[in-house]
């Protein structure tokens, strides 16, 4: 029974640490990024090297 007890007294210590890890975190703007979402539709993919090498050849693999 007592083994109970230091399980659950460990488990909220841990869980009010992560929480405090969560808070200090939030507060200090770890997940504000405002920019990088709203002009990533606006870059371009590089295209592969494969795909180039193809066009450029005129083959294909079929």
């Amino acid at each position: 029974m007592g083994m109970i007890y230091i399980m659950l007294i460990v488990s909220l210590v841990l869980a009010l640490f992560f929480l405090g890890f969560f808070l200090w975190s939030a507060k200090s703007g770890q997940y504000e990024d405002d920019y990088a979402p709203s002009v990533r539709i606006l870059y371009e993919d590089e295209p592969s090297t494969h795909n180039k090498n193809q066009l450029h050849d005129g083959s294909s693999n079929n």
